[in-house]
């Protein structure tokens, strides 16, 4: 059990919990990996209906399957929140979350108003319900961290995120007149990409960073007041944005240096490590802070200029952040949840957490995401190439889908035949 700055483990959910919603991002992952092989050059047409599909695929599917395992698991364990009866949270969630994910695909595709309803109930009844009871959770606590607060403000953002889906759903679904629906359409995006995915990395990056690589502490200046800066600025920019759309210009260039300044100094903590040896994880996040940087670096320039080919760079390069990180903290929880899982049953022969998920196993999906990132970039001006991006998509999920598959056998074959410590025998000796 570690204890640090208020770290337990004492409080963490099942297994299963944590798995499952890695599996399913991991399974949408590989039908993202599909839509691109089908969609092709169209997934950067930010305005295409294949777009906009994928772009759900990933965001919802993956990415919020992703954090929701993270979530599940980090609250306990950095905030010390206690979620009761998490399985079923966890199912109250996931089903209708998985049906509601599945329904908006339909809905983008078939243009079916009854299925933006049907998409909307499943959707914004399991997200906010999960979000309400973890922000309850944490506004509930005595005493908060720094990535707590973070926390909360980014689950406050998942919050408004939905609050504005719902709004374009109902709109799309022929119920709400949707007067404001553009500016409801940047706000909703800038909050999901920003206040949600990038603020949570950034809140769970001020304890796993130190926690994980023994780096030292963040400054408090950024550790205590970014998250709300980012939140802040992005309501203010909602609420201006309603009646003069173009301040959100000059709030893409703030966050754009936000954003790039927390990334920078995030590199700057990884080449602080008190422990030199570098594994994939560290590798994953290098690949995906510098990505946030570029991404930052594009977006701002498109701001200035049409130039289409910088958007789809920007559009690569977020997504390569996001997934770079996930991808890091999936290789630490997944072989350290077994471990700990086991040896806290009292079985002596529980696996090792490199037995789980060998390093070089890890270093080789590491492999496979860069040349997938590369590959995407050059498929900008090579055409033919986009169907090995999509073919090495598929592929990079199909490695962590199988890590899951793994990871949970060994830990059913270690209970079914592991060996417990006999603490009776200890007892009397």
């Amino acid at each position: 059990m570690f204890s640090q700055n208020g770290l337990s483990l004492d409080q963490a959910p099942p297994i299963s919990v944590v798995f499952r919603f890695f599996f399913s991002g991991a399974l949408f992952g590989l039908l993202g990996g599909i839509f691109i092989l089908f969609f092709q050059h169209n997934i950067f047409n930010a305005q295409s209906i294949q777009a906009v599909t994928l772009t759900h695929t990933l965001t919802l599917g993956v990415m919020l399957s992703f954090m929701f395992a993270a979530l599940f698991q980090m609250l306990p364990v950095i905030a010390g929140v206690t979620l009761t009866s998490p399985i079923k949270k966890a199912n109250l969630v996931q089903y209708p979350f998985i049906l509601g994910v599945i329904s908006l695909l339909f809905a983008f595709n078939l243009s079916a108003p009854w299925l933006f309803s049907i998409a909307s109930l499943l959707l914004g009844g399991s997200i906010l319900y999960i979000t309400v009871v973890m922000v309850s959770n944490l506004m509930h606590l005595p005493n908060h961290s720094n990535s707590s607060r973070g926390m909360l403000t980014a689950l406050v953002s998942l919050g408004i995120v939905i609050v504005l889906a719902l709004y374009m759903t109902g709109t799309l679904g022929g119920i709400l007149e949707g007067s404001h629906y553009t500016q409801i359409k940047t706000a909703h995006y800038s909050f999901g990409l920003f206040g949600w995915i990038a603020l949570l990395i950034i809140s769970i990056s001020f304890q796993v960073i130190e926690m994980f690589y023994v780096t030292p502490p963040y400054p408090k200046l950024v550790s205590r007041h970014l998250p709300l800066t980012l939140f802040g600025l992005l309501i203010l920019t909602t609420l201006v944005g309603l009646f003069t759309p173009k301040v959100w210009v000059v709030s893409n260039i703030l966050l754009a240096l936000l954003l790039s300044s927390y990334a920078l100094l995030t590199l700057k903590r990884l080449t602080q490590r008190k422990r030199p040896l570098t594994d994939a994880t560290v590798w994953f996040w290098r690949i995906g802070l510098l990505s946030l940087i570029l991404s930052m670096l594009t977006m701002t320039i498109t701001l200035f200029t049409e130039l289409t080919l910088l958007n789809s760079l920007s559009s690569i390069f977020f997504v390569s952040f996001a997934l770079s990180i996930v991808f890091a903290m999936f290789y630490k929880i997944v072989p350290f949840l077994t471990w700990f899982h086991l040896n806290s049953q009292g079985y002596f022969t529980a696996p090792m957490m490199h037995e789980v998920i060998h390093p070089k196993t890890a270093m080789k999906h590491l492999y496979i995401h860069l040349t997938t990132i590369v590959t995407f970039i050059l498929s900008l001006f090579i055409l033919p190439l986009i169907f090995v991006a999509g073919a090495l998509t598929i592929l990079s999920f199909s490695w962590m889908t199988w890590q899951i598959i793994h990871a949970h056998k060994l830990y059913i074959h270690t209970q079914k035949t592991g060996e417990k410590f006999d603490m009776g025998n200890i007892s009397t000796s």
